[in-house]
């Protein structure tokens, strides 16, 4: 039989050793003498916050006696929230992950303690404790999966929201599992949620998914928005609210149905729904979050038409592009609007050379910064345009003979690509390299040779 040590083990041989008394502890620890006593004569067990003042005294690491105190007083026990619920804050503070599971796989089974760990989760999703917030919304997922609750919805979303990173393959499964569970939400939940959804089919340019989520969202938006108005009281202070004002959900929703033109080649459609987004007098609120998000949608459209009209074939709008990024600050949106330029460039055999000399330094200032955001579209659309941007300037250089910069931003773009584990657009890298392989650096062919064989190996 496996012998397991016990912290009261070790407290008593660190007194003995010490030659200190048990008052004499208690003083240098903060812990009370009767509390101490009773532990020792097993009477009473101590709680986690007078587990790491005992820790403390004894010149131990924070945490240290934890995996001991879950076989103590935790397996093999009826579970006891008072004692489970501070551990597990605990444990997520110290990021001590295992710990967190062991705890959880004691009461795996029971919906009784749903509610409480979902709290938790909550509380720590809050407080960005993504990792540990993660392992008590999967716990609770799984008790609940024949529940069809609203909790169980809200934990779907909370993984989805944790779980979409880089691999845009594993994005496109994590965002087929939650899409079920959007109508299980919250009316105003499943508005963000739609929003969080579309952004990542976006980002995957699954566009038909974007256009439908984008319809669902509007429609939606537009009930909660007429609800809203015909309201005779004043919202309560803790109803629950959108992440931001209902007339943005339905004006996002038409930005999003207008990139789906866009991409289809429909630029006059394309425009309509511009149109509709920079025309906001129906709406009826003028505080200050309103004209803010007005000035957005209506700084977006403005840019928007210009490439609409540029994309579509009107190059003279060219100029009036470049003026308007420009005047726009140096923010993520950047590689959104020098994409388009090059879109044109490539699509049109346009000379843009003097717009990129000109925002050389934006450029280099873009590539270098990352985009750690918590919102899904700066979080999954960005980084997918950035390595787009590559693509297209790669290609540019590349055609114009420039095949210095031609490369440096291939490279790039082969590297994003994998990481976005991007396979149609990665092997289009491959064919750009092999067009023009003749003319790149021994150097330039090494490191393609290493990316091959980097990412060869990791699909080995």
């Amino acid at each position: 039989m496996k012998h397991t040590p016990t912290i009261l083990t070790e407290f008593e041989n660190y007194l003995e050793q010490n030659d200190m008394l048990l008052a004499q502890f208690a003083e240098c620890s903060g812990v009370h003498q009767r509390t101490l006593s009773n532990w020792v004569n097993q009477l009473r067990p101590i709680s986690v916050h007078q587990l790491d003042r005992i820790s403390e005294a004894m010149g131990l690491p924070e945490g240290y006696f934890y995996d001991v105190y879950i076989e103590n007083y935790i397996i093999d026990h009826p579970p006891n929230m008072r004692r489970i619920e501070p551990l597990l804050y605990r444990c997520a503070e110290l990021d001590k992950l295992d710990s967190v599971r062991r705890i959880l796989g004691q009461i795996i089974d029971n919906t009784l303690y749903s509610p409480r760990l979902f709290g938790i989760a909550e509380t720590l999703f809050a407080q960005g404790r993504h990792a540990a917030a993660l392992l008590i919304y999967e716990n609770v997922a799984e008790v609940e999966k024949y529940q069809h609750s609203e909790r169980l919805a809200l934990c779907q979303y909370r993984i989805f929201t944790i779980k979409i990173g880089d691999n845009q393959s594993q994005n496109l499964r994590i965002a087929t599992v939650f899409e079920v569970y959007v109508e299980r939400l919250d009316e105003i939940d499943q508005l963000d949620a739609l929003k969080d959804l579309a952004n990542v089919y976006r980002s995957l340019r699954k566009w038909d998914k974007v256009d439908e989520l984008a319809r669902r969202m509007r429609a939606k938006a537009e009930i909660q928005n007429s609800l809203q108005h015909q309201r005779k009281r004043r919202t309560r202070e803790n109803e629950k609210k959108t992440k931001g004002p209902l007339f943005g959900y339905i004006a996002y929703a038409d930005l999003l149905c207008a990139s789906v033109c866009e991409a289809h080649g429909d630029y006059q459609r394309a425009l309509q729904y511009t149109y509709s987004y920079a025309d906001l007098d129906w709406v009826k609120e003028t505080d200050e979050e309103t004209r803010h998000w007005i000035e957005l949608f209506q700084q977006w459209a403005e840019g928007n038409i210009m490439v609409n009209k540029l994309l579509s074939g009107d190059i003279n709008v060219l100029q009036d592009y470049a003026e308007y990024i420009a005047t726009s600050k140096v923010d993520i949106e950047m590689v959104t609007k020098l994409l388009n330029v090059m879109l044109a460039a490539n699509r049109f055999q346009l000379d843009v050379t003097h717009i990129l000399k000109r925002f050389e330094s934006e450029i280099n200032l873009l590539t270098q910064q990352g985009q750690s955001s918590s919102d899904m579209y700066t979080k999954q659309v960005i980084p997918e345009q950035f390595a787009r941007l590559g693509y297209e300037l790669a290609y540019y250089y590349l055609h114009r003979g420039n095949y210095n910069d031609g490369f440096k931003q291939l490279m790039y773009a082969m590297a994003a690509y994998h990481i976005l584990n991007n396979e149609t657009y990665y092997i289009n890298c491959i064919g750009l390299f092999e067009h023009f392989r003749a003319h790149a650096a021994p150097d330039t062919i090494a490191e393609y040779l290493n990316l091959i064989e980097k990412v060869w190996l990791n699909n080995v």
